[in-house]
């Protein structure tokens, strides 16, 4: 009798779970169908899949809740490992933009479409009132116009990457609401203006990308606050003023490019002292006096890039000690005098040292 019971009740939960994952909800099919149809994916075939009543189950790209029958994700990759894209020995092209009828799926917490190449059009203001979404990757598009003013609510975010696209005007100042943001990749477009003051607010970031774009204004101090940041590229822009001697002292940031601006001032000597940065790229700018004497046994340097600068005097002699430089490029600048004797110079060759003032020794001629 009690096993009676007990099929009973099984059937019972197993009806009502097959109920609610029969079929998507209606209306999340067709925003999905909507935003397809202002897609054009030619080579692939990727929107076949999606046919019939039942979006959660086999649509490409798509995941659902196993409670509800809502669409929490849609993932979908114009470079990717997928048997599709091996199988065709491709990558993605599509044509077409982004429809606001993604916004009706408002249990989103994952929107990917990325590196598709051909996408154009504006970034739907609609998906800032997404309440759910945590990871936005529009990567590797043609999207244009700005980004949407009110980025900042989507309090949840964690990842925002809209690199590799055409968007323009200014970083909004909202962007420095999401507390929860991890990832911030915005490289690569045409974004104009200065860095928000107030990016320190992002305590839990731990990569900045903002390289090559036509940011102007200086360096904000407060990015110095963002404790977990190791990864931070400002290259290629127009930042002018000097680095903030703040940023030498964060103790994660593992890897600095600031190439490629109109920096100008001293080299703090923080970000050369900082045992824990890897890679530092300073070239292509306007610093002036002396390299800081303060490598050692700690200085543990992947790439050191001071080239192209105004930088004069000698070549330090702390940097003997280093435990070890990768790659050091100290040419194009005014240095002078010997080079100095040691094992991370070892394997260096002349391109190095090139078109200095008066430098000599090994590996240039000797003095």
């Amino acid at each position: 009798m009690a096993w009676h019971s007990f099929l009973l009740l099984a059937t019972a939960i197993l009806a009502v779970v097959c109920s609610a994952v029969s079929g998507c909800s209606p209306s999340d099919r067709a925003a999905l169908l909507a935003f397809r149809k202002a897609l054009s994916e030619p080579y692939l075939g990727l929107f076949n899949s999606w046919t019939g009543s039942n979006c959660c189950l086999d649509w490409y790209g798509i995941s659902c809740d196993a409670t509800t029958g809502r669409v929490t994700d849609i993932t979908c990759r114009g470079e990717s490992e997928d048997p599709i894209f091996e199988k065709a020995g491709r990558s993605g092209y599509m044509t077409g933009k982004l429809s606001e009828a993604i916004c009706g799926i408002d249990t989103l917490t994952t929107l990917v479409v990325a590196d598709w190449k051909d996408i154009a059009g504006e970034i739907p203001t609609c998906v800032t009132a997404l309440p759910s979404l945590r990871i936005l990757d529009l990567i590797g598009n043609k999207l244009s116009g700005e980004i949407p003013a009110d980025v900042g609510k989507l309090s949840r975010l964690t990842v925002l990457n809209l690199a590799d696209n055409a968007l323009s005007g200014k970083i909004p100042a909202s962007i420095t609401q999401l507390g929860s943001l991890k990832h911030l990749d915005l490289s690569n477009n045409q974004l104009c203006g200065e860095i928000p003051e107030d990016f320190g607010n992002l305590g839990m970031l731990s990569r900045m990308l903002l390289s090559r774009n036509q940011l102007t204004g200086k360096i904000p101090v407060s990015v110095s606050k963002i404790y977990r940041l190791a990864d931070l590229d400002l290259s290629a822009n127009r930042l002018s003023g000097s680095v903030p001697f703040e940023l030498g002292t964060m103790p994660v940031l593992s890897t600095l490019n600031l190439d490629s601006n109109s920096l100008e001032g001293l080299i703090p000597s923080s970000l050369l002292s900082n045992g824990g940065m890897g890679i530092l790229n300073l070239s292509r700018n306007g610093f002036e006096g002396s390299i800081p004497d303060v490598f050692g046994s700690h200085s543990y340097f992947m790439a050191l890039d001071l080239s192209f600068n105004n930088l004069k005097g000698r070549v330090p002699s702390s940097l003997a000690s280093a435990k070890f430089i990768g790659h050091l490029d100290l040419s194009h600048n005014h240095l002078c005098g010997s080079i100095p004797l040691g094992a991370p110079f070892d394997h260096l060759e002349a391109s190095s040292f090139t078109s200095n003032d008066c430098l000599c020794g090994n590996p240039l001629k000797t003095c």
